[in-house]
């Protein structure tokens, strides 16, 4: 991938500066630290904040096969949310923060014969 540092890897963390660069900081390791953050941070603000339920599906690149179940499980504890954010994407440089508006890899079928 072009846009990335030399010397730094996946699986080797580095720090730099105030900066971790390594797989948990910077991959899928991160995002229940930055919803955890963000809904502190509008806290802190004074902003009044709707309920919020974090769910943490933590099956890295597996194709999540206890997704549903974990779902079903904690439905009642869910509830009906009106937004759902999915903290799982891709991010091609450190030049910028990138946003996505679909999850790769996600496939849903229904068919009849």
């Amino acid at each position: 991938m072009s846009g990335w540092d030399e010397g730094l890897s996946p699986t080797d963390p580095v720090i730099r500066g105030e900066y971790l660069y390594g797989r948990g900081g910077a991959d899928d390791g991160y995002s229940a630290f930055s919803c955890a953050l963000a809904i502190k941070n509008l806290q802190m603000q004074g902003v009044q904040l709707p309920r919020c339920a974090l769910v943490l599906e933590t099956e890295e690149e597996s194709g999540s096969p206890n997704l549903l179940r974990l779902l079903d499980a904690a439905k009642d504890f869910i509830g009906a949310p009106d937004f759902c954010f999915c903290m799982d994407s891709g991010a091609f440089d450190y030049n910028q923060l990138w946003c996505t508006s679909s999850l790769r890899g996600v496939v849903i079928v229904e068919l009849t014969v």
